[in-house]
């Protein structure tokens, strides 16, 4: 947060810099060689990456998810023709159930 004293705001203050500041600011934020090597000696290093068994599952799992549509158009055509010709039945009961099942995995 910046505070205008004086009537002065951020932009009424005058920043121009000197072309050598302007070049030990660009040379500032280039990491230096030192930095580059240490990095460049982890790379070579070889550092590993071990995931658990339950993570390599998860992978497996959303991968075989992802092959599955979002939606199973043949089932939502069943129920759209049974609706429409009234064949439709609800089974009052096992709806009941799915509502306490679905209400016990929001509010526990």
């Amino acid at each position: 947060m910046s505070v205008d004293f004086n009537g002065i705001g951020p932009g009424q203050v005058n920043t121009q810099k000197t072309t050598a500041d302007k070049s030990s600011a660009t040379q500032s934020t280039q990491p230096s060689t030192a930095e580059q090597a240490k990095s460049q000696a982890q790379s070579a290093r070889g550092e590993n990456v071990n995931l658990s068994s339950q993570a390599k599952n998860l992978k497996q799992l959303e991968q075989k998810l992802g092959s599955y549509p979002e939606m199973d158009d043949d089932r939502i055509e069943q129920i759209r023709s049974a609706l429409e010709s009234g064949s439709y039945k609800i089974d009052a009961e096992k709806l009941a159930q799915k509502m306490l099942e679905m209400d016990e995995s929001i509010f526990g």
